[in-house]
């Protein structure tokens, strides 16, 4: 039984804290273990992806423990952040790099590029999570193609949303910070005040409280308070409700390395309203006859996403196209094992 090395940073099991990272790390754990490999999952304390000096500290602990060729698996919160720590052990370790997010992507952020290049240049193999990540990475730094590789999110078999009958249940799953859009959601909804509709917005507060708090001013003040709620994190049984009792899941997000929420909709047979950014499309892919079931607009656009949702709304014929479509796209998705099966081809050929 080979044995391989998982870092990850503090909060995965966390449920006040879940994120699209967390889960994905989770689910590889258990299907390599599933698979027949040890997994030996290290937990490292700090402030990742903004790593202080006690994050430093606490992954140079975890680094200097592993015996000599050990393979390690590392989340890229970490791994992106510490070229310090870890190139010089890139000799003695076989290291691969679990890319979420490419923290280079910002163009105005040189040093992340710099210190992201560094750490991916010196890893037996990278592992993103989209076509979309795969491209952008040999785009910054130049990577060999053969070590850089996808391996998509898988998602649950879910139950079939049934609708409701005005077709105005909307749910947005994104943790409250300014990345996901939530504020150009909100104006967008503030044009349509004249059609029937709930927006459900389920994600993490604390990320950026600062934000969140303007969000529910910004609410208050469009005269939203009795349509918008933001209810905190919704994990296990809560979301999936919240998923069964939508008609449409709204993405705003101004970036978006895949968009699990995505599939996850899709597994429940929901169609999607979402920014045309990052792996999203990938993620909403296409039905067997080739429809979206979704439709796409571009990000940072207000208007763009109100007569997205007008149409939604209002266009009962659009409306059974897209749930069709959705139902035929969650016949395709594919399972979490898909996803460990990649990742443990990918580890096996740097084990060897």
């Amino acid at each position: 039984m080979t044995t391989v090395h998982v870092l990850v940073p503090e909060g995965i099991d966390d449920p006040a804290r879940p994120s699209g990272g967390n889960a994905y790390d989770r689910r590889v754990c258990r299907g390599l273990a599933e698979a027949g490999w040890s997994v030996r999952l290290h937990v490292v304390p700090g402030s990742w992806p903004r790593p202080d000096a006690r994050s430093y500290a606490a992954l140079a602990g975890v680094i200097q423990a592993l015996p000599d060729d050990a393979l390690v698996l590392l989340d890229g919160l970490i791994a992106s952040t510490a070229p310090e720590l870890l190139v010089p052990e890139a000799t003695r370790l076989r290291l691969v790099t679990l890319v979420h997010m490419p923290l280079g992507h910002d163009p105005a952020d040189d040093e992340a590029r710099t210190r992201e290049g560094a750490v991916l240049s010196a890893a037996a193999s990278v592992v993103t999570t989209s076509r979309w990540a795969r491209r952008t990475l040999l785009e910054l730094y130049g990577l060999p193609a053969e070590l850089v590789h996808v391996a998509e999110p898988g998602v649950d078999a879910a139950g079939l949303a049934p609708g409701t009958a005005g077709a105005g249940a909307l749910l947005c799953v994104a943790a409250v910070i300014p990345g996901k859009g939530h504020d150009v959601l909100l104006d967008a909804l503030a044009t349509v005040p004249d059609l029937p509709w709930r927006c459900l917005c389920a994600g993490r507060l604390d990320c950026d409280p600062a934000f969140a708090e303007g969000l529910r001013r910004h609410v208050l003040d469009l005269g939203l308070a009795d349509r918008v709620s933001f209810p905190g994190p919704l994990a296990g049984a809560d979301l999936a409700r919240s998923y069964g009792a939508a008609d449409l899941l709204v993405l705003a997000s101004r970036a978006e390395t895949y968009g699990m929420v995505v599939t996850e909709a899709l597994a429940h047979g929901l169609p999607v309203l979402a920014t045309e950014v990052g792996g999203v499309p990938e993620a909403l892919g296409h039905a067997a006859a080739g429809d979206r079931p979704g439709l796409l607009v571009p990000p940072g656009d207000p208007a763009a996403l109100a007569a997205a949702l007008r149409a939604w709304l209002s266009d009962a014929d659009l409306r059974e196209r897209l749930r069709r479509a959705a139902g035929q796209r969650r016949r395709s998705l594919s399972g979490w094992s898909t996803t460990a099966s990649v990742v443990s081809g990918v580890l096996a050929e740097a084990a060897a």
